[in-house]
């Protein structure tokens, strides 16, 4: 991936911990609502952050790791100096992703009536939070992927990606349910490069000729 990588989506994530609630009150409001719910969330806040404890120490600066080893970056109502770093940090960042985003538009932009209209409606009609079913490779210029799209923004039932005059093929292990997250299309001569940031965080890069999107409604039980 070029722009949506490892670390752009690990970012991502760290980048969740510091939107806090704007007062106390509101803190103490949320709190009390899980309590009403039965749920532990100042646990699942803990959790969190232990499953995140790395990413979070690697990419935060050290002013922040404190609060990180002893636990409190998201588990008390932050202080004040916490508020201003996290603050700070995050219009950094929102800074730095609206430009990484306008540079990629852009780019498309420039290039999307190079690309086949089929490679134009597989990226413009997202297939965020799809989920592979299975893959095959019948010949060296065929690859084909089977999707369930019930849980994206468009088709919402299964269906068959084919990609013909395939040149190139970068295809990391995909169990199945392995989630489709985010995904960037170049152009090529003769076709077009598509590049997919898998929840595994691996990726798949594919150069074709041209792409088929088949409807295959619901499986058989």
């Amino acid at each position: 991936m070029k722009f949506c990588t490892r670390e752009w989506y690990e970012l991502m994530q760290i980048a969740s911990f510091l939107i806090f609630p704007e007062t106390e009150e509101q803190w103490e409001e949320e709190l009390a609502y899980y309590r009403s719910e039965g749920v532990d969330y100042l646990g699942m806040q803990r959790d969190s952050l232990e499953e995140k404890k790395e990413h979070l120490l690697k990419y935060l600066p050290e002013p922040f790791h404190p609060y990180i080893h002893d636990g409190t970056l998201n588990t008390i109502y932050p202080p004040p100096e916490l508020k201003e770093m996290a603050k700070e940090w995050k219009q950094e960042y929102d800074d730095r992703m609206r430009k990484l985003a306008e540079t990629y538009n852009s780019y498309y932009k420039s290039i999307k009536n190079e690309l086949p209209p089929n490679a134009v409606k597989l990226f413009e009609n997202t297939l965020h939070d799809a989920k592979v079913i299975t893959y095959d490779r019948p010949d060296e210029t065929t690859f084909i992927l089977n999707l369930d799209c019930r849980g994206c923004y468009h088709y919402f039932t299964d269906i068959k990606i084919t990609f013909h005059g395939v040149k190139q093929l970068e295809l990391p292990d995909l169990p199945e349910n392995t989630w489709w997250l985010y995904d960037e299309m170049y152009t090529i001569d003769g076709g077009f490069e598509l590049r997919v940031l898998f929840d595994s965080l691996d990726a798949l890069i594919i150069s074709a000729a041209d792409v088929e999107i088949e409807i295959l409604g619901e499986r058989q039980s």
